[in-house]
């Protein structure tokens, strides 16, 4: 009986926290599209946290430059879908005069595929590294991505450097132009910015899901396993090797992916809690949203104004965001929403 009414209880949770979802970007749109952004945002770097969340919190494998595969797909999804490549070459300008316009059903898993063989070429020579200098080896990669991205504009110019490919196609799904506001009646209309809240909130969905059940099979096993003691899992039959192999395939410019985002997507991952998918995506949440929030706030009140130009409001935005990091982590050392301890979750269920 107990357990019926919780599966109600979970139910009723479920459905109350849809219907938020669903309803919140149609609030913060009333308010301005600067609040919807922020969302979206949000939920990007959701998603990232997820990804990152199977390397570091199920495999255990310090990743400190996961933001080059976040730089490969977009790459990928630039050159599929703008004109750069038409502009640049003249036989391929002649073949495609108006430009590569890549349906996105076929950039996703070219792109899925590109960033998979990314990361065995990464994960193959690393695969006996540990700790510290796996995290050195991984941040490496990150910056080498960063770079070439960087200076691919010469002698051939691929990804137009610094300046970064512009003109790209906004996302279409099924016909529905994402990048085009939905007039529902003549007073209220849908933005952009809200339809790519939807799609962001559907991808996170089914994130979720696919590294829930992932925790629970037998690859997800493993890779707890293998993050507990290498060698005792080693012991027990299980191939670490492709394991590990397998956990790192996981307007655009260089500058969009830098150190700073690698770091900022562990800290995510981190300050929520390693290995737990809800205190990953809380962490996601907060530190995606923390920085917009507080830039707000600093032009609102005009803080620098308000100390007469002595306190600049980014350097305020980022020492506020430092301090929240290092109480949290002293309050909570193993993150804000962690994952339940196997002998205590053991006892309860002994109780039961």
């Amino acid at each position: 009986m107990n357990g019926f009414i919780d599966k109600q209880n979970k139910i009723v949770v479920y459905a109350l926290t849809t219907l938020a979802l669903m309803i919140l970007p149609l609030l913060l749109q009333s308010a301005g599209n600067f609040w919807v952004r922020i969302a979206d945002i949000a939920l990007l770097y959701v998603l990232l946290a997820l990804g990152l969340n199977i390397v570091v919190g199920y495999a255990g494998l310090l990743d400190l430059g996961y933001v080059a595969f976040f730089a490969i797909g977009a790459y990928m999804y630039g050159l599929l879908a703008s004109p750069h490549l038409s502009e640049t070459f003249e036989w391929f300008g002649k073949m495609f005069p108006n430009g590569l316009h890549t349906t996105i059903w076929l950039i996703v898993p070219l792109g899925a595929a590109l960033a998979g063989m990314f990361g065995i070429l990464l994960g193959a020579p690393t695969l006996k590294l540990r700790g510290d200098y796996l995290a050195i080896v991984t941040l490496g990669f990150g910056e080498i991505i960063r770079v070439f991205l960087n200076n691919l504009d010469h002698p051939v110019n691929i990804t137009n450097g610094p300046k970064g490919l512009g003109q790209i196609d906004s996302i279409g799904i099924l016909g529905l132009n994402l990048g085009k506001r939905i007039d529902i009646t003549n007073d209220f209309s849908i933005n952009p910015v809200t339809l790519y809240y939807y799609l962001f909130l559907i991808l996170v969905v089914a994130s979720v899901v696919i590294c829930h059940r992932l925790e629970l099979s037998r690859i997800g096993r493993a890779w707890m396993a293998i993050r507990e003691d290498e060698i005792a899992a080693k012991a027990m039959g299980i191939n670490t090797r492709n394991m590990k192999l397998l956990a790192f395939q996981g307007f655009v410019s260089p500058e969009s992916f830098s150190l700073n985002e690698s770091v900022m997507i562990v800290a995510m991952v981190v300050l929520g809690g390693i290995g737990h998918l809800p205190g990953v995506i809380l962490g996601a949440v907060l530190l995606a949203s923390l920085p917009e929030v507080l830039r707000w706030v600093s032009g609102y009140f005009d803080l620098q104004a308000m100390t007469g130009g002595r306190l600049d409001a980014a350097i305020l935005r980022q020492l506020l965001i430092a301090l929240a990091m290092i109480i949290v982590m002293l309050m909570r050392p193993r993150g804000l929403w962690p994952t339940p301890e196997h002998g205590k979750s053991l006892r309860q269920n002994g109780s039961r």
